[in-house]
């Protein structure tokens, strides 16, 4: 995973404008997309929004979702007959391979709903664990960003020292899951849990500096 600059590399939303009157809009690269990419949905809106003042039979179902690869946050539109939950995965793209999905747009984590806040972190867990390896990976390959920073140091109670341990671990051989971390790692006790806090940190702050997980290709 490669350390990004806020304000540098990231990419324009999926798509842009009210999803209802342009629903299969959708980010000019996603054309050449082959690769099928998840999103999990964090709330459900059958009735859409509901501070959208139009007559119910004009307003398309919705969700909130936060997509597996790279964190960033959705507004659904739902086709009419989808049958989804909060927790469920869907496909997001390429739209030949959706089949509840519409259309979509990235939002930012202060447009979400209050369910789907609340659910952010339980959706961050479970795909942090269907993928263990991707994230422990992190630990195996984070690198310096300046002289005097290091994107260890970008994880919540990861000072100097630990990341001192975690690097005079590493050199040993890689780390294979998070509890070979804490095992190897002497005051390294939640190698999972400070990934999701970092996670959620970089959702909430869209001014941060340096983001490790959101808003970028995986």
């Amino acid at each position: 995973m490669t350390t990004t600059e806020s304000g540098d590399a990231d990419e324009a939303p999926e798509s842009a404008g009210d999803p209802d009157d342009a629903p299969d809009a959708e980010d000019a690269s996603d054309a050449d997309e082959t690769e099928v990419r998840y999103a999990v949905i964090l709330d459900h809106l059958p009735h859409g929004r509901a501070d959208d003042d139009r007559p119910r039979h004009r307003k398309s179902p919705l969700a909130y979702a936060i997509g597996e690869r790279d964190f960033r946050l959705f507004e659904i539109t739902l086709e009419d007959d989808a049958d989804v939950s909060i927790g469920d995965r869907i496909v997001i793209g390429p739209s030949e391979a959706r089949d509840a999905v519409a259309g979509f747009k990235q939002v930012m984590y202060d447009d979400l709903s209050n369910t789907a806040s609340a659910e952010l972190e339980y959706a961050i867990e479970e795909i942090i664990e269907a993928n263990e390896r991707r994230f422990v990976d992190f630990y195996n390959d984070a690198q310096p960003i300046t002289l005097r920073l290091h994107q260890l140091n970008l994880l919540p109670g990861i000072g100097k020292k630990l990341r001192n341990n975690v690097l005079d671990q590493r050199k040993r051989g890689p780390f294979e899951s998070f509890e070979e971390l804490e095992e190897r790692v002497s005051g390294l006790h939640r190698p999972k849990e400070v990934l999701i806090e970092r996670i959620i940190e970089e959702l909430r702050d869209d001014d941060l500096k340096y983001k490790a997980f959101v808003g970028r290709d995986a």
